[in-house]
């Protein structure tokens, strides 16, 4: 059995058990919401059509939640004059469950249950923030979800945090520490390495522990050329 109603300036056909979306509502999760324009219902070949609106018929649904939708994005743009702009907008939307529909000596309704988790939180789970089952986590971490409503027909703020209990060093466990060899003497200066020292004077590891000379010991003589044109 399906109906169609209208809400928000739309029309939506929905049967019981449909998760809708229409434009905001006021109400609060759990509540009880009720569509009186339904225009249309019935089942197969047994349909009555209102003219415009079906007497006491009715479309009951459970209120879930109140979110942003999708973004919009406003491009506009005059050609040949640098004039461009872009926005964006989030459309308040109401999620709701439908239970039941009656009218013209017809009835059905859902005997599901409405979960009331808000798509924020499922989309935290499946990003593996907020596991569905806590049984699944470590015994040393907890995630907490909180919703917080902000108030009647509002969006709710949905958040998660992962909280980790460090276990706390038994006595029994404690690091011992152990007292650090004392640092070498550094070699007083003008004085050559006691390595260099025992090394046999000429040799690889002698030369490579010398002193290197300083830049006017190492740098050569210059030479002067005789004046040309045989003078002198």
């Amino acid at each position: 059995m399906y109906a169609v109603i209208k809400t928000g300036g739309k029309q939506y056909r929905v049967k019981p058990g449909d998760v809708l979306v229409v434009e905001k509502l006021a109400g609060e999760p759990g509540e009880t919401v009720a569509f009186d324009q339904v225009l249309m219902l019935g089942e197969g070949e047994a349909v009555t059509v209102g003219a415009p609106l079906v007497a006491d018929a009715a479309v009951s649904a459970t209120f879930i939640e109140t979110r942003k939708g999708e973004k919009v994005k406003i491009f506009k743009k005059i050609r040949r004059q640098g004039y461009r702009r872009t926005r964006g907008h989030r459309q308040f939307e109401s999620v709701l469950r439908v239970t039941a529909i009656a009218g013209a000596r017809q009835s059905e309704t859902w005997d599901g249950e409405v979960d009331l988790t808000p798509l924020a939180v499922l989309n935290l789970r499946a990003r593996n923030l907020a596991p569905r089952a806590v049984a699944e986590l470590p015994a040393d971490v907890e995630v907490e979800t909180v919703v917080e409503p902000k108030g009647r027909g509002k969006a709710a703020r949905v958040t998660a945090k992962v909280v980790e209990h460090a276990d706390p060093v038994a006595d029994d466990e404690a690091v011992e520490t152990t007292e650090a060899a004392a640092p070498k003497a550094k070699a007083k200066k003008g004085g050559a390495p006691k390595a260099a020292q025992s090394k046999a004077p000429g040799s690889k590891e002698a030369r490579a522990a010398a002193p290197k000379p300083s830049k006017a010991q190492t740098k050569s003589p210059v030479r002067r050329s005789a004046p040309r044109g045989g003078k002198g």
